[in-house]
Order: structure tokens, then sequence, then C-alpha cells
């Protein structure tokens, strides 16, 4: 059986970066909840990142409302294992000229197993929120269903779309590659 990983940013680092969410040439923040729809995003110019707290730079990096951004290794190592799943959209991080990317991943699939899960809420009425009824609230130990995954290498839980999650041979691949600011967790 196929075995998938929750991507995480790593922030036990010592003395490791932390950026703000981007924003765009006139100071507005860019819209994060776009890069968790699963779908193709396009940005009428580059947007930047500032640094909150200066440290060492990482390759792979979460923004405070989870934006990803990652290093132009991680952009090549895509490339090169032949993943389409993802999209690479040019970021420029303040005082850092090295090429930096938002990675924003295509899919979003129903797959959480919530058998599995150690903890499982969805909104109800009571909640206030007609809107959200039925949706997920909380989801605590997440665990997905392979079977429903249909070979995917990095996608997002449809209803949990926090989460970033990624295949066994990516989190292999990722790890070779020697990236900074990883960390897996098995759902």
């Amino acid at each position: 059986m196929a075995r998938y990983f929750e991507l995480r940013s790593n922030m036990l680092i010592p003395g490791r970066w932390v950026l703000k969410s981007p924003f765009d040439a006139h100071g507005r923040e860019v819209d994060p909840w776009q890069f968790v729809e699963g779908r193709a995003v396009e940005l009428k110019e580059v947007p930047r990142l500032e640094v909150s707290l200066p440290g060492r730079p990482l390759d792979f990096s979460l923004t405070g409302l989870g934006v990803i951004v990652v290093h132009g290794r991680v952009a090549r190592l895509f490339e090169r294992e032949g993943i389409g799943e993802a999209q690479f959209l040019p970021a420029k991080v303040e005082v850092h000229p090295e090429p930096y990317f938002i990675l924003n991943p295509l899919r979003v699939i129903r797959c959480i197993d919530e058998a599995r899960c150690e903890e499982v809420q969805r909104f109800t009425p009571e909640d206030g929120q007609p809107e959200k009824v039925g949706q997920y609230r909380v989801v605590a130990g997440l665990r997905i269903d392979p079977t429903k995954v249909e070979g995917a290498r990095i996608f997002r839980p449809w209803g949990w779309t926090v989460a970033l999650i990624v295949s066994e041979n990516l989190k292999q691949a990722m790890e070779q590659e020697g990236l900074t600011g990883t960390r897996f967790i098995e759902v």
C-alpha cells in the first residue's frame, strides 16, 4: 500500500527565518486562500515577501497564513521528477536574490479517512455559520485513505486544505535532495 505524508514547515530548526505573507507592489496582501483551491492561479505581478524573523533561509517555508514558499531547488526537483501537479509562481524574498516561488498544489482530493483520524468535528447549525454546515471544523491526527488518492504525488485533502500531502516517493526525493525546512508526518 502506498504511503503518504503531510508536509509541514520544520519550525524546530535553530536560527531559521520566518516569512510574512506575500504582498503586491502596492503593499496589499496577496490573497492566501487562492493557493488552497487546487487550481492554477494567475498573478498580475511578482509577489514580494518580507522576512519577519531574520535567520537561515530555507528551501521550504510556510507563511503565517500557510502560503508555501520554496527555493528554486524545489521547482527543479519537481521538474526532474516529472511532477506537474503543482504550479510554481515566481516570488521575491527581500534581501535574498536567489529564485523563490510560491508553490500552488493543483489537486484537491476527497480522501480523509475519518474513522482513522484522532478527532473529526464538522460545523453544525448551532455554530452560527450556516455556509459552513457539514464542512470540517477540526481534523486532528489526520489520516487519509490511500486508495482514493489515484497515484497523486502532491495534493491537499478536500475539506481540510490547510494540509499539504505528498507521496512517499516525493518525500524520499526531497530528502535525498537535502532540502531544508521540511517535516514529514505520515498520514
